[in-house]
């Protein structure tokens, strides 16, 4: 993936940060131009601002963009900041929806978020990636079969049937395709308006059902279910009030845990790009360590999702600047892990930049920052590291040849990925 000057320009930048109020930028509106330009939205206009804050407005209402670790440390402060109406309502629906633990507070959200945490034990995620190695050797002998494998669409099929065996969801093979469609639709049209917005509304729509239906029969003693599966647990949970999930947010929940790890696929993807650009790095992955490195530049180097927002709830002051109750404040996550103040050479693929450091909980943050417990870093995080560090394995053992195609990384379009989904051609 290639990266323009304003990763350069927003260098410079860095070494002239002042603490200043908020430059103000585009403040007739610049939701188009968000569209437009996606993830370099932001980085552009720090670097434009020489700043690590700006304001501007998104459907007409005042925001303040901010980037880098220092910001990331305000930003996920525990109870600083509120996630409710911090995301405009057509991605809210599809990325985390109404009573999910991304939108609680306080203790509400510390409790429900120790329920998340507590499926992610070493031996949950040992059969998780178990189920996943056992997926994709099945997976393998059908490419071998194919002329061609478009990589994004199998892998999304393969974390699919990886992520709902480990959850406890039953899917009968001929469901496969619809399942898989659907949650893909959900974080393909998030960063969307229009059409592929509504495409992933009506496919939630429908998958909610499915789920809901699950949750009932959990329930109702019709569907067995082990103890410690993401939708037994989630099925039993109960509240600070004693009180079961209703069924609508159970459903949302256990939707927060399929959708986000068919969502690794864009992770795999850029691994085998990066192992076909790189070429070198393939003779280098010999042992844990360097998987390890070479899947943390994966995260940081590749743009996963662009923003967090967040609604100011106790008022704190950074930079001279006040930040008021209610305020909109974004976090610019693709600006963070490119901030050259913290990674020095931000445009260059290089996976040993983490045998020299471990990344803090405010640096590298494809998934948010601060701590897993107590903030609204993502619970899936630990689940995303370990599949993307066996898929490189897998990636890097893989007899395949890459034929000639459009390999460009869009970046206005959110979420991106290859523009080709990464064809391949797999040998027997």
């Amino acid at each position: 993936m290639q990266l323009n000057s304003s990763v350069r320009q927003m260098t410079s930048a860095a070494s002239r940060v002042v603490a200043a109020a908020a430059p103000a930028l585009d403040l007739v509106d610049s939701s188009v131009s968000l569209l437009w330009e996606g993830y370099q939205f932001g980085t552009r206009r720090f670097a434009r601002a020489g700043a690590d804050l700006f304001d501007t407005r998104l459907m007409l209402t005042r925001a303040t963009f901010t980037y880098g670790e220092e910001a990331a440390r305000h930003f996920y402060t525990p109870d600083r900041l509120t996630r409710k109406g911090a995301l405009p309502l057509p991605t809210l629906a599809l990325l985390q929806d109404v009573g999910s633990v991304q939108v609680l507070d306080g203790a509400d959200h510390r409790h429900r978020k120790a329920m998340f945490l507590s499926m992610m034990t070493p031996t949950a995620l040992d059969e998780l990636v178990a189920l996943f190695e056992q997926q994709w050797a099945e997976a393998e002998r059908r490419w071998a079969a194919q002329e061609q494998v478009v990589l994004l669409d199998a892998v999304h099929e393969v974390l699919c049937r990886t992520v709902c065996a480990w959850s406890g969801v039953p899917l009968a093979e001929e469901e496969v395709p619809k399942r898989t469609r659907q949650l893909v639709s959900m974080f393909e049209g998030a960063g969307a308006f229009g059409p592929r917005n509504w495409r992933g509304q009506l496919r939630r729509h429908s998958a909610e059902q499915w789920v809901r239906d699950l949750v009932d029969q959990v329930r109702g003693g019709r569907l067995d279910v082990a103890e410690g599966r993401p939708l037994r647990a989630i099925a039993t949970h109960r509240g600070l009030d004693s009180e079961l999930l209703s069924t609508a947010v159970a459903a949302v929940e256990l939707i927060n845990v399929l959708r986000p790890t068919v969502a690794i696929g864009r992770f795999i993807v850029f691994a085998a790009l990066a192992l076909h650009e790189h070429p070198e790095q393939r003779a280098r992955l010999t042992d844990d360590e360097a998987v390890r490195t070479f899947a943390q530049e994966v995260r940081r180097f590749y743009a996963f999702f662009p923003v967090v927002g967040g609604r100011v709830a106790e008022e704190f002051t950074w930079r001279d600047r006040t930040f008021r109750r209610g305020e909109w404040l974004l976090l610019d996550l693709y600006a963070t892990n490119h901030d050259p103040r913290i990674w020095g050479d931000p445009e260059v693929f290089r996976p040993e930049r983490f045998r020299e450091r471990t990344p803090g909980p405010f640096d590298l943050v494809p998934q948010g920052g601060g701590d897993h417990a107590t903030a609204h870093r993502c619970a899936g995080e630990w689940p995303t590291i370990r599949l993307l560090e066996r898929a490189v394995g897998l990636l890097a053992a893989l007899p395949h040849d890459v034929p000639p195609q459009d390999l460009t990384v869009d970046l206005t379009q959110m979420p991106t990925s290859p523009r080709s989904g990464m064809v391949v051609q797999v040998r027997a």
